[in-house]
């Protein structure tokens, strides 16, 4: 029964509910309602992971998360991770999660991550991480694309956080799931491919105002281009890692 996730699932529509969103569910069929699957979700803005969750669930699965292991220095998000089956990566030394993840793949569980790792200002998508691929392939089970669109108009990088009733539209859909064939690079490929399809359908359906921040430049907003994008990301390491230095361990 998982009680806490049951309690997350209600909590999740009550908030969907009481901020007016109006999450939209498309071709869900692809989400496997039986056996381990890779959900290689796009990263566009801080809440992604709830309609992402919802569209599993509307499909009588439960998602299990990767995410950072800081995380886990929040009480309340460490209770939740130890009662959920999240799995805390840590990106200096990931193998234990990525061990755990291939384990909760191959008992039949639904795993959930973001291949491009960190949210896209462009919100195109960025570079990919090959772990939804590799451990895809470890545990022989099916990946599925999914893509949110709409989401970072509630709350993304470098803007205020939307969250009062605006009835803000959001859209998932799930593409084809690719079966665990190939090499690791065919398959990141393949779902490179898939994702970008999917993504470009969901842009070019929803309405999107001229010079409006969260619209990418290719259709006419303001968002930085890919090259702007991964600029800002660079400065934004480097500041960090001064701090760091700065700071020291």
């Amino acid at each position: 029964m998982e009680p806490v996730f049951r309690t997350l699932e209600i909590v999740a529509k009550a908030l969907v509910r009481a901020t007016g969103t109006r999450i939209s569910y498309q071709e869900l069929h692809n989400i496997p309602q039986t056996g381990g699957a890779v959900m290689a979700i796009n990263h566009t803005s801080y809440v992604d992971w709830l309609p992402a969750a919802l569209a599993v669930h509307y499909r009588g699965r439960r998602i299990r998360y990767m995410i950072k292991a800081e995380m886990q220095r929040v009480k309340i998000v460490n209770f939740l991770i130890q009662h959920t089956k999240t799995i805390p990566v840590n990106r200096g030394a990931g193998s234990e999660a990525y061990a755990e993840a291939v384990r909760l793949l191959q008992a039949g569980e639904v795993v959930g991550l973001m291949p491009e790792a960190t949210i896209s200002r462009s919100f195109e998508l960025k570079e990919f991480k090959t772990g939804a691929a590799r451990m895809a392939l470890e545990a022989g089970v099916p990946t599925v694309p999914l893509i949110v669109w709409g989401a970072q108009r509630i709350w993304t990088k470098d803007h205020p956080r939307n969250l009062r009733r605006k009835k803000i539209p959001v859209v998932v859909a799930a593409g084809p799931p690719l079966p665990p064939s190939g090499d690791v690079e065919q398959l990141d490929a393949a779902l490179r491919d898939g994702m970008t399809s999917l993504l470009h359908r969901l842009q070019e359906e929803y309405p999107h105002p001229e010079g409006a921040y969260w619209v990418p430049r290719r259709l006419g907003g303001s968002a930085p281009t890919v090259a702007e994008a991964k600029n800002l990301e660079d400065t934004e390491r480097t500041a960090r890692a001064h701090k760091r230095a700065e700071h020291g361990p």
